[in-house]
């Protein structure tokens, strides 16, 4: 299907973040607006697994919370373990007189997306697949708007352009906005890279495991269990019907193993699991509790990434138009890991990803209207202030990330010559002691859930 060749807002990308932002416009009242993506139906991946408080809230103010409870598993409390030993259970229940989703929604990217997506189609709205931008320019006729060029050189003439379109955003490219980590420096260079994937078991009984996140010496692993209805959407989407219960694990590779293979073999994630994982789903029958062997019969989906983070220097700006007598070209706005990315410690990208997307369909809402009626620059501050928070949002989140990130990888060896102890075996201490205790568990799940930054 043609691209159209002019609309008011251009909405570049239709991962959860750029779904959610033509959710919210439509809540809001706008329905003249064009979706793109640059991959076709499908492609898009499973990477985040879970929905926070502060998200659900979020998604719940334009009417799309409810079709992602229906069909996640809502998480009661999330455990920090070592390989064999429970140190602490944070009990989301602490928050419930402070939200009405006192837990976390365990539910894969992909299936947000298509729930999301087929709200977004209940509406009328299609997505252009797949449609993936080349350049961009001011119009030769109004240098308010902006003629952006796709690589099969359709041409969509735009007022406001949404980069919805990923870490590496091709609009935030053009417009030459600095994408950078803030702090200098990588989050942990022991935990520099990270395997993620989806698996089964050939022992559908693995311990009665539903969410364990493991600290070992120098890195951690992540196992969860996807709720059942997950094989149902693959089932329907796929054809292929999958009987066992799906796992996703995430495991730190450390760099001293080496580099993450792009295509693993079963026996490289089992491997990972048996070395860092649980011992319930260890592969070696001598160190499972069971006395039996867990292996995994199939990998469902497989990535690897590094755990860098990285913060554009604005989340608002206009495209120049080398016209000293109108600088102001076409309005900027960057959603999702356009803006901001960071590593996956305690499920925080997409879940603010998602909040910026909703609250920025209120934000261009107003701004929208004032602009009818005021000078551009008196409309530009609503912008402005809107994104001005939700960076301030974004760099506690990266923070946030990389404390986790950095207690996770701690290494097995001495805080000190003076003080002979080592530094895991003191941090799981803390854990099993601090980590048990009500008000310390509320705090850590209020954090978590982004309830303290909506």
């Amino acid at each position: 299907m043609s691209l159209p060749q002019s609309t008011p807002i251009l909405i570049v990308g239709a991962g959860p973040t750029g779904l959610a932002t033509a959710l919210s416009l439509i809540h809001h009242g706008i329905r003249d607006f064009t979706i793109v993506d640059a991959v076709t139906k499908g492609e898009n991946t499973s990477r985040a697994i879970i929905v926070h408080a502060a998200t659900m809230e979020a998604l719940d103010t334009i009417g799309c919370g409810d079709e992602l409870v229906a069909k996640g598993t809502k998480l009661p409390f999330f455990t920090l373990a070592t390989r064999s030993t429970i140190l602490a259970r944070t009990p989301f229940g602490l928050l419930k007189s402070y939200t009405r989703h006192p837990y976390g929604l365990v539910i894969p990217q992909t299936f947000t997306e298509h729930i999301l997506g087929q709200k977004l189609a209940g509406f009328g709205v299609i997505v252009h697949r797949p449609c993936r931008v080349a350049g961009m320019k001011p119009n030769s006729k109004d240098v308010k708007l902006a003629d952006v060029t796709f690589e099969d050189g359709q041409v969509v003439t735009a007022k406001y352009i949404i980069a919805a379109d990923g870490a590496r955003s091709t609009i935030r490219t053009i417009a030459g906005i600095n994408f950078v980590d803030p702090s200098r420096a990588i989050n942990n260079p022991t935990l520099a890279q990270v395997t993620q994937a989806d698996v089964t078991f050939d022992d559908e009984n693995v311990g009665g495991i539903q969410t364990r996140v493991v600290m070992g010496p120098k890195n951690f692993c992540l196992c969860v269990a996807f709720p059942t209805t997950f094989n149902e959407y693959l089932a329907n989407e796929t054809g292929k019907t999958i009987k066992e219960r799906i796992f996703r694990i995430g495991s730190g590779v450390p760099v001293d193993d080496g580099a993450a293979p792009h295509s693993p073999s079963k026996e490289y994630v089992q491997n990972l699991i048996d070395k860092y994982g649980p011992i319930e789903l260890s592969s070696d029958p001598s160190v499972n509790p069971s006395g039996k062997s867990v292996r995994i019969k199939d990998i469902i989906w497989y990535s690897r990434f590094r755990t860098h983070s990285a913060i554009a220097d604005t989340f608002f700006t206009r495209l120049p138009t080398g016209d000293s007598s109108d600088p102001q070209g076409a309005a900027i706005l960057l959603v999702g890991d356009a803006a901001h990315i960071h590593s996956p410690a305690g499920g925080q990208g997409m879940n603010l990803g998602l909040r910026d997307a909703v609250f920025l369909g209120e934000a261009l809402t107003k701004h929208i209207k004032v602009a009818e009626t005021n000078p551009l620059s008196d409309a530009d501050t609503i912008l402005t202030s809107f994104v001005a928070v939700r960076r301030s949002h974004a760099l506690e989140v990266i923070a946030l990330t990389k404390r986790i990130l950095s207690i996770a990888g701690i290494r097995d060896e001495s805080v000190a010559w003076w003080l002979p102890i080592s530094k895991m075996v003191l941090r799981n201490f803390f854990l099993s002691v601090f980590g048990n205790m009500w008000f310390v568990q509320r705090k850590i799940a209020w954090n978590v859930s982004g309830l303290g930054r909506r």
